[in-house]
């Protein structure tokens, strides 16, 4: 049986509160502005798999696994130098506010 005992919650809402459901347009706004090298790194990953495929055709007897490894290193290194670039702005925007 349920007693009328409140459910240890550390976060209590009222009747009231109404909650809106996040698009994912919305969700990605968001984010962007959170972190803003992520598109920049999505942004990258895009444009290095579109040149890829596009010289795929004019590989010139490379064979398409040791291409396709080629590739897969040169879209993980623009979405690593993304997330470096990233997280070298947090660090220093995070240490000229601890100086203001």
């Amino acid at each position: 049986m349920m007693s009328d005992s409140k459910v240890n919650s550390p976060v209590e809402f009222s009747a009231g509160d109404i909650y809106k459901q996040e698009t994912p347009t919305e969700k990605f706004a968001r984010k962007s502005k959170q972190d803003p090298f992520v598109p920049i790194g999505i942004a990258g990953l895009v444009v290095s798999l579109g040149y890829g495929a596009y010289a795929y055709r004019s590989r010139r007897g490379m064979s398409t696994s040791i291409y396709l490894m080629r590739l897969r290193v040169i879209a993980q290194t623009t979405v690593v130098g993304a997330m470096i670039c990233g997280v070298g702005y947090s660090l220093v925007s995070s240490t000229l506010k601890k100086d203001e």
